[in-house]
């Protein structure tokens, strides 16, 4: 599903008009995003969390060049459905 579909469902499900819905999905995502740019998690209860991820600082192997190169300790964007949402899922698959 595309953004286009997904502003395209909203708007046949809520009788809003697809320019409104588009500008309100640009705006959950910017918020989502302004959110998380400021190292905030958001969590949606019922469907799930937008998360930051940490990830340690490793050692990696260029193979080509035979070099090593420290990578730091940054942080990831990540999704973790919830509960009900990851169960709805399963049962679906069934």
């Amino acid at each position: 599903m595309t953004k286009a579909d997904l502003v395209a469902e909203i708007a046949s499900k809520t009788g809003i008009d697809k320019a409104t819905t588009m500008v309100a999905v640009e705006a959950f995502m910017e918020t989502v995003k302004d959110n998380m740019i400021g190292g905030e998690n958001v969590y949606l209860r019922g469907f799930g969390s937008f998360i930051l991820k940490k990830r340690a600082t490793k050692t990696a192997r260029n193979i080509s060049k035979n070099v090593s190169l420290i990578v730091p300790e940054h942080n990831i964007p990540a999704f973790k459905p919830a509960k009900t949402f990851s169960a709805a899922i399963a049962a679906a698959k069934k």
